[in-house]
């Protein structure tokens, strides 16, 4: 069942659901969920793997990152594929989880966010894929709201997320076992 916004803001409030949302998430949300603002940018390189039982993720360099006392932005080369980091980190208890959706303004602008559920007992910032699948450069704002997000309950019994993107990390630092 989608959770409402009253709930929601309620859970914000009493039990850190989602922390350091904007004012306007805060005051005035929209629809029936959240939307969450870009807060990093990581540009890949390198070999990854992703086997039976281990992973190693491409390298990741950090090359933009939300700062409140300044207006800056990124601009999205086409063709090049990009990790993004959410400002807000969400605190998710075991019988609700997050279903992401890009902005259509995402979208509508050439770009394509590569996202998946945020699991029961996540905590973390949340990491997405980027992609400028258009022609030309596309410029976003830094605290941006990119993408939204909505809660569901979990019918039955949830189980506590243990992988390792806990936290929110973005990648891997060398080969590593899977959990």
């Amino acid at each position: 069942m989608l959770i409402g916004i009253k709930d929601l803001l309620k859970l914000v409030k009493e039990k850190k659901l989602v922390e350091n949302l904007s004012e306007r998430e805060l005051k005035n949300p929209e629809g029936s969920g959240f939307d969450l603002r870009m807060g990093e940018v990581y540009e890949l390189e390198g070999y990854g793997y992703l086997g039976l039982e281990e992973r190693e993720t491409p390298k990741s360099t950090l090359v933009a990152k939300f700062d409140a006392k300044k207006i800056t932005s990124y601009i999205f080369e086409p063709g090049k594929y990009y990790l993004i980091k959410t400002i807000e980190t969400v605190n998710l208890p075991i019988d609700l989880a997050g279903i992401i959706f890009p902005r259509t303004t995402l979208f509508r602008s050439g770009l394509a966010l590569f996202n998946g559920i945020v699991n029961t007992g996540y905590q973390g910032e949340l990491t997405f894929g980027l992609c400028n699948l258009g022609k030309s450069n596309i410029k976003v704002d830094m605290g941006a709201r990119v993408v939204h997000i909505t809660f569901h309950e979990v019918l039955g019994e949830g189980s506590q997320y243990r992988g390792q993107w806990q936290g929110g990390r973005v990648t891997t630092e060398r080969r590593e076992k899977q959990v």
